[in-house]
């Protein structure tokens, strides 16, 4: 141990690496995801994009069945979340629902490649370019995933990743934002930074050369630049511990991914012979994601509720999960928040009610998965277990 404890030498080169792994000029570590998130919102408000920069009442779009801290920076940053609805199947934003929730007070996307199943980048890219919106891709379910050949995470203005343990690689705790903007890279660092001016690495003096020749407001002439802020931020640095182990977890990944697509490929052969009483997830032909989870939705008719499907998985030792908020609207945390809706909401209402998701994990074997896939068949054709 050589006593360095906060971001270091392991930080920056999980962050070249990561940069690397992407495909993008620049990443910056964070302590989660849900962080990152917070970032990339925080970063577009800054006044140095000028006209650019998102204001108070500006509207962002995002999916109706997102993870809630994809959707609270967005409040955070006084914007106004429009909520779009979901395509049952591969659980990404609508198409036509993001078509009709653009408004002349629209000014970015920001959605999540759900459980690692990339979104149809290809409509959602040309949407931004036609209005001239940012787009920040929610990459924290969906490291190594890919659209037409190329990473996910490299298309937006700003991508997020998060290394939660369950997730496709961890650090604990711990994510990241990308981008290929200088200037972007710059805001994310100062907001993630205390909202200091000072771009030094921590640990660093004078990288600019001219620490104390600079003038800023009100400030004496000369006033400390590693002490002169240019944002209300925060202190939302990645550890060099957390770094370390991220190196490992990182030469590992491409390995990681590939489990998490067997053992995929195992649940989804061995339940297809239910198609008439549960939904099967697909994926765009562009696509080749990297599974975090397998989502499944009951089909209206003979099946049995949700609630017993998952009571019956969980007493054989299944672990169930539905997809995150389920409808965000319906949420108590939502109930006075300042939301607009953009359309029906009916398929984020099924979502809510019939969908459910079990996992993929790389330490998971067939065994396991064909385990689930008997465990499953069970409780559809009638054998639950009651609690």
């Amino acid at each position: 141990m050589d006593g360095w404890w906060t971001s270091g030498q392991y930080s920056q080169v999980l962050a070249r690496g990561l940069a690397r792994f992407v495909g993008v000029r620049h990443a910056l570590l964070t302590n989660s995801g849900s962080s990152a998130n917070l970032l990339a919102v925080s970063s577009l408000t800054s006044g140095r994009l000028e006209e650019g920069r998102l204001r108070p009442g500006d509207e962002v779009v995002v999916c109706a069945t997102s993870f809630p801290t994809t959707v609270n920076p967005i409040l955070q940053n006084r914007l106004v979340p429009v909520l779009a609805d979901v395509t049952i199947g591969d659980y990404n934003i609508s198409p036509a629902a993001l078509r009709h929730a653009i408004t002349s007070r629209t000014r970015a996307i920001m959605i999540a490649h759900t459980l690692g199943n990339p979104f149809d980048l290809d409509v959602v890219m040309e949407i931004a370019r036609r209005h001239h919106l940012w787009v920040i891709e929610d990459a924290c379910d969906a490291m190594g995933a890919e659209w037409d050949g190329r990473l996910i995470g490299s298309f937006g203005d700003l991508a997020t990743a998060s290394f939660y343990p369950a997730h496709q690689m961890t650090t604990a705790e711990g994510g990241a934002v990308y981008t290929n903007s200088s200037k972007l890279k710059v805001l994310v660092e100062s907001f993630r930074d205390w909202g200091r001016d000072c771009w030094c690495d921590t640990g660093c003096d004078n990288t600019c050369g001219k620490r104390f020749g600079w003038s800023f407001g009100a400030l004496p002439s000369g006033y400390d630049h590693k002490y002169t802020y240019s944002h209300i931020g925060y202190n939302l640095k990645m550890t060099d511990i957390q770094a370390a182990i991220g190196i490992a977890q990182l030469a590992r990944l491409e390995g990681f991914v590939e489990q998490r697509q067997r053992n995929f490929s195992i649940l989804h052969k061995r339940l297809s012979d239910l198609i008439d009483r549960i939904i099967l997830p697909n994926s765009h032909p562009k696509a080749n994601p990297s599974w975090f989870g397998y989502p499944i939705t009951l089909r209206r008719g003979e099946t049995p509720p949700r609630s017993e499907v998952i009571a019956h998985l969980e007493a054989r030792g299944v672990r169930t999960r539905v997809l995150f908020s389920g409808n965000l609207l319906r949420q108590p945390a939502y109930k006075d928040s300042s939301l607009r809706v953009a359309g029906p909401l009916d398929n984020a209402d099924y979502v809510m009610n019939n969908t459910f998701w079990v996992g993929v994990y790389p330490a998971l074997g067939p065994d396991s998965m064909h385990y689930i896939a008997d465990t499953l068949h069970d409780a559809l054709n009638g054998k639950v277990v009651q609690r």
